[in-house]
């Protein structure tokens, strides 16, 4: 196996399981605000929400739109603003605003590690320096750093809010390269997300270990089925 001198990792659904938290977040305000006028079973919300908040993190992470447009019309479209300008009492636009604010709260509330996380986080810090490169908001990202018992492990914390360039664009990776003192030969980036991770660290021609079940037509320099297996390669 290739010998490494520097590990990136995301966070988000490879670290952080980030959809537990974000459906058990949603559920909650589905419930809170009666969304059952706009959509009869939950389901339906998620399906509505999903897709688009999708379209614009793929947008948010090449630039085309910002961090405060992506936060606020990924809960307002939902809404579905077609059908009147109010609901519950409120405005849609100050509902989607509430949804916002309430959103990031209780996804921290529910923040939880994958199953395999602290074991191989801790495994590949004895070994590596760990450098984690996040799209994430910075007001969320850093209480997950600082409630998931990880932060001994992590010589570098990266999120794309505050350094001005998100995954997948090269400049990101370069700066995490920098950091680390190492050239993009030396360095493995370990992710669940082939556009943002996998292809951001081939585009800066760095390693990639991606985590993915299932078949692919998509390549990358190892892929796995899980966390676990990481250790096989590290």
């Amino acid at each position: 196996m290739k010998r490494y001198k520097a590990i990136f990792l995301d966070w988000d659904d490879t670290i952080g399981d980030w959809q537990q938290a974000e459906y058990l977040a949603l559920k909650d305000i589905y419930e809170a605000c009666r969304l059952q006028e706009l959509y009869p079973v939950f389901e339906n919300y998620i399906e509505a929400y999903k897709p688009y908040n999708l379209e614009l993190w793929g947008k948010y992470g090449r630039g085309d739109v910002s961090k405060e447009y992506l936060h606020f019309e990924r809960f307002y479209r939902p809404l579905l603003p077609e059908k009147g300008s109010t609901l519950d009492g409120r405005s849609k636009e100050e509902m989607a605003r509430w949804i916002g604010k309430e959103f990031l709260r209780l996804t921290n509330q529910y923040f939880r590690l994958l199953p395999e996380a602290d074991r191989v986080v801790r495994y590949l810090a004895a070994k590596y320096p760990l450098t984690i490169i996040s799209n994430g908001f910075k007001e969320v990202q850093y209480y997950k750093f600082a409630h998931s018992g990880l932060q001994d492990c992590l010589t570098h914390t990266l999120i794309s809010d505050e350094i001005g360039i998100n995954k997948p664009l090269p400049g990101i990776f370069h700066i995490a390269l920098e950091r680390n003192g190492v050239k993009a030969e030396e360095a493995v980036m370990i992710g669940d997300s082939y556009s943002s991770d996998i292809a951001g660290a081939k585009n800066a021609g760095i390693d990639q270990i991606w985590l993915h079940e299932g078949d692919t037509e998509e390549t990358a320099t190892y892929i796995v089925p899980g966390l676990a297996e990481v250790m096989n390669i590290l």
